[in-house]
């Protein structure tokens, strides 16, 4: 006489299935297609961020050209500045990395002024009023623009501050530090805007 099988024990349904299953059609379409939203919505970005970028500035091409309005009211256009080595510095009083920064580009700046050297401070998602404080504290002494709707960081293709642009004399740029500059990136890219041989 053959044994019989164990009784087999129904499923059971954890707490959450159970919760999941408890909810209106509507919200269990939404959970589904939310991921699928999601990731939708980051490639778009994804894909105009590029299509961004490929248009932005680049080592080797004209820095784009921009008239912007200090914080003083004044006008400051890029191509006045056509001659000069030219440091572009997109920064935030909030960020952490701009402030860290920021001795050595006044340092540079200071040091090189007999070489004609041009710092131009954009601010990067920031107000008016915190970055015209960070200046007085911080002892800036260079243009700092104010850039309406971001075109200008859109145009250079700007992550995220603090970016820095280095143009030469013939308007072209030369380097480009994306994050915090140290004191060794600093002075690898003025080597390729003070020295137009070494370029």
């Amino acid at each position: 006489m053959s044994a019989l099988p164990p009784p087999t024990r129904p499923a059971r349904i954890v707490p959450s299935a159970r919760r999941a299953a408890s909810l209106p059609l509507g919200w269990r379409i939404a959970a589904l297609l939310a991921p699928i939203l999601l990731l939708g919505a980051w490639g778009a970005w994804l894909v105009g961020h590029r299509a961004v970028t490929a248009t932005a500035a680049r080592i080797g091409s004209p820095a784009p050209d921009f008239t912007l309005t200090d914080l003083d009211g004044s006008s400051v256009r890029l191509a006045d500045l056509a001659g000069r080595p030219v440091i572009v510095n997109f920064w935030a009083s909030w960020c952490a990395p701009c402030v860290a920064e920021f001795p050595l580009l006044a340092a540079a700046a200071k040091a090189h002024a007999g070489d004609g050297l041009a710092v131009v401070g954009i601010i990067y998602d920031d107000r008016p009023g915190a970055a015209r404080d960070f200046m007085a504290r911080m002892g800036g002494t260079w243009p700092t623009l104010i850039d309406p709707g971001s075109a200008v960081a859109r145009a250079y293709g700007i992550f995220g501050p603090p970016e820095t642009f280095f143009i030469g004399r013939d308007g072209v740029v030369s380097g480009r530090q994306i994050g915090q500059l140290s004191a060794a990136d600093l002075d690898r890219n003025l080597i390729g805007i003070l020295h137009e041989e070494n370029r």
